[in-house]
């Protein structure tokens, strides 16, 4: 008998695949020192062009080979309603999230066009997977449970599904502070 008592693999430590980019330290050093070793050898033998055109180069192949490894995004997922939005997985998707968070703090309409709707999201999702309930078909019960303080009481507005939408966009968004304080709320929700 080979394994010991209690070790089903007969004696051989389970392997695990290793943790995301961890296994591919090595290459990476490698890719690292050989991307060095080339701009010492651009620099040498055309000076700053060279090295440049080097660096360029690496930039490029670098890119290349991230947009190979990285997983494409599913374009639907089955698991979240079709009129949800997806995670901004992308650089421009972040920076477009990034834009529009910065928006509805300062425009009205621009919140209601699209960081309510990512919060009323964000808010349904809690809800109907924490709690069991329906934003769209009980509010009064998603506002109990958002709102169970006195002081958290003006937050139901900005989440509100029943609110019309703002049609001027001369008033200020959600202040900075509010969104914190909401954004608060519906992590311990």
């Amino acid at each position: 008998m080979t394994g010991q008592a209690g070790d089903p693999g007969g004696g051989q430590a389970e392997r695990r695949p290793a943790d995301g980019w961890r296994a591919a330290v090595p290459e990476i050093c490698i890719a690292v020192v050989v991307a060095a070793v080339a701009a010492i050898a651009g620099y040498a033998a055309a000076g700053l062009p060279g090295l440049t055109l080097v660096v360029l180069i690496t930039a490029a192949a670098a890119l290349a080979v991230l947009r190979v490894l990285t997983p494409p995004v599913a374009a639907h997922d089955a698991r979240r309603p079709a009129d949800s939005e997806a995670i901004p997985a992308t650089f421009t998707g972040y920076w477009r999230k990034r834009a529009g968070l910065a928006d509805g703090t300062r425009s009205m309409s621009a919140y209601d066009t699209e960081l309510r709707r990512t919060l009323q999201h964000l808010l349904a999702t809690r809800l109907a997977e924490r709690h069991g309930i329906s934003l769209r078909d009980d509010p009064d019960a998603a506002r109990r449970l958002l709102c169970p303080r006195g002081r958290d009481e003006s937050l139901w507005y900005w989440v509100d599904p029943a609110r019309p939408p703002a049609t001027s966009g001369r008033r200020a968004g959600i202040p900075p502070r509010t969104l914190h304080r909401l954004i608060d709320r519906l992590e311990r929700l």
